[in-house]
């Protein structure tokens, strides 16, 4: 108990309100300064009781001042509604309160005209983690999230997915070369490749992003940490899909997972800070601060956004060509589709901005990939665009438990089973991203099939992840 960490209920307990001044404590706490827990509580509970008398004390004058001006601050604020406005959960009973919790508060925003919560749906920053919210001409840049952009891309070639069976160690070195991973990683300069992204105007004009030009270049196809991925798997077709011109039968794909690197988390923590500054929300809602599109910084970061979206695009094509060209094969069909973004759409007969939080588009005939986790299958998908979910469906099978939770209680062996079983091989990865940390696809799909019709289904075989531990994603 005593080395229990004092957190948010333990302060509303001695009487402190879900405010800023909640937060100024919280980040007092976290260095304890010398104090027991005990000790620490005592003297929360003091100054609350008197903040004058620690006006000047070294430790909790920022506290005592945050509580003596609280309620000048309450009135600057942006009121939120009192009712959080209507919306649909996909999955429900399969959902953390949390993530519901959240999903609530952004519905209390003023700019809030509908929402959704995927099946996938968990905890995050802001907006949940499958988290849809359309809004009125305003763009949330942790509605959006950290790793903009980010994204899956399925290339199914002309190859049998025999060739899996009889090449694993070639298939395998073809990965190797053709990929790199992990958070700040990237390739030397005579490795480097160009691609027109690079060009684009906003590098010269936006100094942020000038700043991050030669990041930008340097780490343009690689992949993150965290669950991003390269992926050689088997793409079955249960009967032939005329879109696409595919036959009934299986495949060789590759599939990739990942985003916009180093560039997309420096703009979403710049402008994220920007919009704190401009838009003064309740605490329980501060990170869902938001630009208004009129203004000078919400087109800036609408720029800049949709620039980290083309990078990241970029990204996963530099990776599919050197493949394909290793490969020497032909390709039947490329699908990609993106989610953490802010689009620009029609909602309900009025022009709404749709941020999708880990969440994939599915509009009526777009196409899109629900993965599920380095053992379990993944599902090409076509949208149905269904209103009520804003025309969007999950990204993936979703957290089951958080990645500390994974590391500390899951099985090496039990993981090594599942691989064996399934006739899997793993390059790199950690225990928090173990299958037994994700929820049931099978059970996430079953919960959207109002949302998409499955098209193909994708079975992993040649798994590459970082395994630096990193945690960009």
């Amino acid at each position: 108990m005593e080395n229990k960490r004092i957190n948010g209920n333990d302060l509303i307990a001695l009487g402190y309100k879900e405010n800023h001044t909640l937060g100024v404590a919280l980040k007092i706490n976290s260095k304890r300064h010398g104090f027991t827990r005990v000790e620490m509580l005592e003297k929360f509970k003091s100054v609350l009781e008197d903040p004058t008398g620690y006006s000047e004390d070294a430790v909790f004058g920022i506290l005592a001042h945050a509580i003596l001006g609280q309620e000048a601050v309450d009135k600057s604020l942006i009121a939120l509604n009192e009712t959080p406005a209507e919306y649909t959960i996909y999955g429900a009973s399969e959902i953390e309160t949390g993530a519901k919790v959240q999903m609530n508060i952004a519905m209390k925003l003023p700019v809030s005209v509908a929402g959704a919560l995927m099946p996938d749906a968990h905890q995050g920053y802001g907006l949940p983690i499958g988290g849809v919210l359309a809004t009125n001409n305003a763009v949330i840049p942790y509605g959006v999230g950290v790793d903009i952009g980010c994204r899956m891309a399925l290339s199914i070639f002309d190859l049998p997915a025999s060739i899996l069976e009889h090449n694993l160690t070639a298939l395998k070195e073809v990965i190797m070369r053709n990929s790199k991973f992990g958070a700040g990683n990237g390739y030397l300069r005579h490795e480097r490749v160009d691609h027109e992204v690079l060009d684009n105007k906003l590098f010269r004009e936006n100094s942020l992003l000038s700043s991050l030009k030669d990041k930008a270049w340097t780490q343009l196809g690689s992949s993150g940490g965290g669950n991003h991925f390269v992926e050689f798997g088997i793409v079955e077709f249960e009967e032939r899909d005329e879109v696409l011109n595919i036959d009934s039968g299986a495949y060789l794909g590759l599939l990739t997972h990942s985003g916009s690197r180093g560039m997309g988390a420096t703009i979403a923590a710049h402008y994220t800070k920007l919009a704190k500054s401009l838009c003064k929300l309740p605490y329980q809602a501060e990170n869902l601060a938001y630009l208004d599109l009129d203004s000078h910084e919400g087109q800036e970061y609408w720029l800049a956004m949709n620039l980290a979206g083309d990078y990241a695009s970029a990204c996963h094509e530099v990776i599919h060509e050197k493949i394909k060209s290793a490969l020497g094969a032909e390709l039947l069909a490329k699908v990609e589709n993106h989610h953490n973004f802010a689009w620009k759409e029609t909602w309900n007969g009025r022009e709404v901005i749709v941020h999708r939080k880990g969440a994939t588009p599915a509009a009526k005939g777009v196409m899109g990939i629900i993965p599920g986790s380095m053992a379990t299958p993944g599902f090409l998908v076509r949208g149905k665009g269904e209103l009520s979910a804003i025309q969007s469906a999950s990204h993936g099978a979703g957290r089951l438990m958080s990645r500390t939770q994974a590391i500390k209680t899951l099985s090496s062996h039990e993981l090594k089973e599942i691989l064996t079983d399934k006739g899997i091989t793993l390059i790199g990865a950690g225990m928090d991203e173990a299958p037994m940390a994700y929820k049931d696809i099978h059970t996430v799909m079953a919960s959207q099939k109002d949302l998409i019709d499955v098209v193909a289904k994708f079975l992993p075989k040649i798994v590459r992840m970082a395994d630096d531990g990193s945690r960009e994603d």
